[in-house]
């Protein structure tokens, strides 16, 4: 059986991380935007038109989300990181569902945000992102070593 490659290893998950940074920041304002309507208890003042845009640009993000996913499902760790690497896959899926609940919190023809699916949301991505960075950080580590 042949040997993991451990240089396309490490830089496919580089890849992988550089690209969910950028993604998440695409969307980052967006989510400012709803987070803040929700803090403040007004979400009445975003329309349609927005909710519709933000639905859609959450859901391109969450479909290149799952291309991540699937990416990281089909790479063949070294052995010393197996562990962790299935870690980081299940984290990753987290994150990717919890993205997946907050594009379904938002209902653009009710002009409609579902609040407690969206914080709900948020706190998956949350977790999901710290388990993500430990994970990552464990096997630099490793790898390094």
């Amino acid at each position: 059986m042949k040997k993991p490659n451990l240089g396309y290893y490490v830089q496919t998950i580089n890849h992988i991380v550089t690209s969910s940074e950028e993604v998440g920041e695409e969307m980052n304002g967006s989510y400012e935007l709803i987070r803040e309507a929700i803090d403040t208890q007004k979400l009445e003042t975003l329309t349609r038109e927005q909710l519709t845009d933000i639905k859609a640009l959450f859901a391109g993000g969450t479909e290149k989300y799952k291309m991540m996913l699937t990416q990281i499902q089909g790479l063949r760790p070294p052995a010393r990181v197996m562990g962790i690497h299935r870690k980081l896959e299940k984290a990753f899926a987290d994150y990717v569902q919890g993205c997946q609940e907050m594009v379904d919190a938002l209902q653009p023809d009710e002009a409609v945000v579902n609040t407690e699916l969206f914080n709900q949301s948020e706190k998956k991505q949350d977790e999901a992102t710290d388990t993500i960075s430990f994970s990552i950080q464990r096997m630099t580590n490793l790898l390094m070593k």
